[in-house]
């Protein structure tokens, strides 16, 4: 059994005071890296009380920093922090992301943009500013969706957004190739997280149905996907996808 050892690395997650987020950087930090907890500022407060509890959680290496990946200043402000606190980074783990679902005839186009500006350019600014603080040798892996190569019944955004992540990972993976850096995508299936409870229940009868495994997955079972990638025993693997699905896909 291999056992990754990430010790001296400096790992950057967005959205990472919960849910998926939250178990790939536990998975780093419990391997010995030093952390970047990432999370949205939400005008209710929840994100950044979650964000303080994990990060008393995780001890002195983590760096808890807000921000809104949308805006693509505030992420090469993150990236700039995370630098002067740390030296780079080693791994960057693009995360965030949100779902608004509705058939194409009810989505609306604020439904449309949030959707897209969350999940495909939040993407996109993490990968463009992490590249810069990014050491030679790096990994990127970003978090897409099984969404994004099949596509669900009222999903035209999530899904549009996830198979841009999945086109810019191939893209980018051969442009910072140069450098060392390998660019890969995890697609998870249907996960238990707090955004399943925007899901009906009829809705994830039906999905389970189709899930070979005869499970929904755990977050934990990103997190093992998400640390491969991040290893350096994956690292003639790039510009891949890796679904985590149960057999789904």
């Amino acid at each position: 059994m291999i056992k990754f050892d990430f010790a001296g690395k400096v790992v950057l997650v967005t959205g990472s005071s919960r849910g998926i987020g939250a178990a790939i950087l536990t998975a780093f930090v419990r391997a010995g890296a030093n952390g970047v907890l990432h999370y949205w500022d939400d005008p209710d407060g929840l994100n950044r009380a979650d964000a303080a509890a994990l990060a008393g959680r995780l001890g002195d290496g983590v760096l808890s920093l807000a921000g809104d990946i949308r805006d693509a200043a505030q992420v090469e402000g993150l990236m700039r922090q995370a630098k002067e606190r740390f030296g780079g980074l080693d791994v960057v783990v693009n995360n965030a992301g949100i779902i608004k679902d509705r058939t194409l005839r009810k989505m609306t186009p604020d439904e449309w943009h949030a959707v897209i500006q969350t999940n495909l350019d939040g993407v996109f600014h993490g990968c463009k500013y992490g590249a810069e603080v990014l050491r030679d040798g790096g990994r990127i892996v970003n978090i897409a969706s099984v969404a994004g190569l099949v596509g669900f019944h009222g999903q035209a955004n999530y899904a549009a957004a996830k198979a841009g992540v999945i086109g810019m990972t191939r893209v980018l993976a051969k442009e910072l190739a140069r450098r060392g850096i390998t660019v890969n995508a995890v697609a998870p299936g249907v996960i238990q997280t707090p955004m399943l409870g925007e899901v009906k229940a009829e809705v994830m009868a039906e999905y389970l149905k189709q899930i070979p495994a005869g499970r929904l997955g755990k977050p934990e079972d990103i997190a093992n996907a998400v640390l491969f990638l991040a290893s350096e025993e994956s690292g003639y693997i790039t510009g891949q996808v890796l679904p985590v699905t149960g057999g789904w896909v």
